[in-house]
Order: C-alpha cells, then structure tokens, then sequence
C-alpha cells in the first residue's frame, strides 16, 4: 500500500467531514461530532465514527456515503464504529448548533449536570422565546423531542441532550 501525506489525508478528511447527516441534512457528520478520525493505519485509510446512539438508523448510510467518498478519491479505506467513548451533544460544534437553531430545530442545550439542564430553558428557534414546554419528549427521530413555544404557538423539535 502506498502511504498518504498528511495534506492528503487533511483533505480527505476535510470531504468526509461535509457528508451530510441523512436525518437532519443541513449538519454534517463533522458538525454533529461522529466523525472521529481519519488516519492511516499500516498503509490503509481508517475512519473512525461513533453513533449518536447505538441502534441509529442513519448510521448505516453514513458508513456507506464515507465509502463513497474514499472510493471518489481513489482510496482503499475502512469504516470503524466505536461506541466508547459514547457520543455526547457537547460534541456537536457551535456551527452545527446554529444551523439546527436557523432549521428549525431548537440545539441541544449545554450540560453541565442532571439538575443544572432543567434550569435552563428550550428557546423557540423561531422567536427566541423561552416560554416553551414540551408535547411529546419522542419527535420526528429518536434524538429530537417535540415541543410547543407559548408565544408565536410554533411547534418545534429539540435535539435532545445527550
């Protein structure tokens, strides 16, 4: 196997990472946090995700858009799940929390313990307004709940903290 330099392996990460996140298409699998890393291993390409949660759905056409990817560069290449650690909203990128906050979805919110995250409000990503309360804590996916602002009387979905 031939080795990649590093500015090759930099710009192979760099087309993984805009792989879009097939349930919530304007973040990308960098935005999210599930890609991990992208290195050579003995002379072989490996990418390193984690799940948002074990059992999701999308991960399988991630692992197989990442494939595509690596065979578009002309890249032998394997795809590595590993779900320790597991993944955490606090690694979503401010990037990403803002494109969900622009789409519609109201971000995770920052977790600094159990109780100090009931302390803080869901923001309507609509208005801005913390009057907000929950109508179903199971949304259009597993990782979003369903929510209501009192204010502008939008629904909205919340990506759950985790």
């Amino acid at each position: 196997m031939v080795t990649m330099s590093t500015m090759d392996l930099d710009a192979l990460r760099a087309k993984i990472a805009e792989i879009p996140d097939p349930e919530v298409p304007v973040l990308t699998i960098e935005d999210l946090g599930v890609l991990r890393r992208v290195e050579e291993r003995n002379g072989n390409v490996v990418v390193t995700i984690t799940p948002t949660y074990s059992g999701c759905p999308a991960m399988h056409h991630i692992e197989q858009s990442i494939r595509t990817a690596l065979n578009d560069a002309g890249v032998e290449g394997d795809v590595e799940t590993v779900f320790s650690p597991a993944w955490t909203t606090e690694w979503m990128s401010d990037e990403g929390k803002a494109k969900l906050r622009d789409y519609g979805i109201a971000p995770p919110r920052h977790i600094e313990s159990a109780v100090s995250i009931t302390n803080v409000p869901v923001r309507c990503p609509q208005c801005n307004s913390a009057r907000t309360e929950v109508i179903s804590t199971f949304g259009s996916t597993a990782c979003k709940s369903l929510w209501r602002c009192l204010d502008c009387l939008e629904p909205f979905d919340h990506f759950k903290e985790l």
